[in-house]
């Protein structure tokens, strides 16, 4: 449980749209699942005093948390209005921000990031699945069914793999203490590093998965940073360069970035490197 547990209350940023009202309900059934808090509270300008599945709307983050205990946020504003979303939330004093939006202007992320920053917010993504804390808590989209409780920690840039991966683990009897999808943008809040190292103080960890993908080098600034035991797996070995390839920082720049030349520094440095996803668990096995 590095970011929060079944105590957490959470606000939902403009629970009335599409998702935001799709996936309250399921965070919430979840929280009723597992005895937690869940949303709490939802905000849509100009929409206050509706309710979304029993959960009364608000204008404003700040009226929400006049009303409600809540330190969490979950992100569901529109690209164009998102970055002022997540600043909303910093100066209202939420702690932690999961930012589910995709496609957010670049300059938006950059600025917002840093006013979150300076207000002591943590903020996962942009363009991420969230985090699951089987057990505790649910924030953002991802398929609760398919994790279990364990000590194997699990980051990852794309949200599908994390998906994969995790059904991988469930599969093979090997539960999960938290999982983060940190988002696939080139301008992310929480990096693998940053990550890593709450899982490096949870007692609850006992080895972590870090799914990366082509374009950069976060997955191997974040091995290099902890000293848990880490199986690795990068996908895009088949990745033309100068082609972006699905997230907007997968991308091999300048010779930079590409998936082959990431797994051999890795291997160099004696981390194991699954080739498949399905060989994740047994090289779990080895490292615990």
């Amino acid at each position: 449980m590095i970011y929060g547990d079944k105590n957490l209350g959470v606000i939902v940023q403009n629970i009335t749209g599409k998702q935001g009202t799709f996936h309250t309900e399921l965070m919430n059934a979840y929280a009723r699942e597992v005895g937690g808090c869940g949303v709490v509270a939802g905000v849509a300008p100009g929409k206050a005093g509706r309710e979304v599945h029993g959960v009364p709307v608000y204008n404003t983050v700040k009226e929400a948390l006049r009303e409600h205990d809540a330190t969490a946020s979950v992100v569901f504003v529109p690209a164009g209005a998102a970055g002022d979303s997540i600043m909303e939330a910093a100066h209202a004093g939420i702690e932690l921000a999961v930012v589910i939006t995709e496609h957010i202007p670049v300059h938006d992320v950059m600025k917002a990031t840093a006013y979150a920053k300076l207000h002591d917010c943590t903020v996962i993504g942009p363009n991420c699945p969230g985090l699951l804390s089987p057990g505790e808590c649910k924030l953002g989209i991802m398929p609760a069914h398919l994790a279990r409780r364990g000590n194997v920690g699990v980051v990852s840039r794309s949200g599908t793999l994390t998906y994969e991966v995790v059904d991988e683990l469930t599969r093979a009897g090997i539960g999960q203490s938290t999982i983060v999808g940190i988002g696939g943008d080139p301008v992310i809040g929480q990096t693998f590093v940053d990550v890593l190292a709450r899982f490096d103080e949870d007692p609850h960890t006992k080895a972590v998965v870090v799914i990366g993908e082509v374009g950069g080098n976060l997955e191997e600034e974040g091995v290099r940073s902890t000293d848990l035991p880490v199986v690795t797996y990068i996908a895009g070995v088949s990745a033309p360069p100068e082609k972006r390839m699905g997230h907007a920082g997968a991308i091999i720049e300048g010779g930079e970035g590409d998936a082959r030349s990431k797994v051999r520094r890795l291997r160099a440095r004696n981390i194991p490197v699954a080739s498949r996803p399905s060989e994740i668990p047994g090289l779990i096995r080895e490292v615990l």
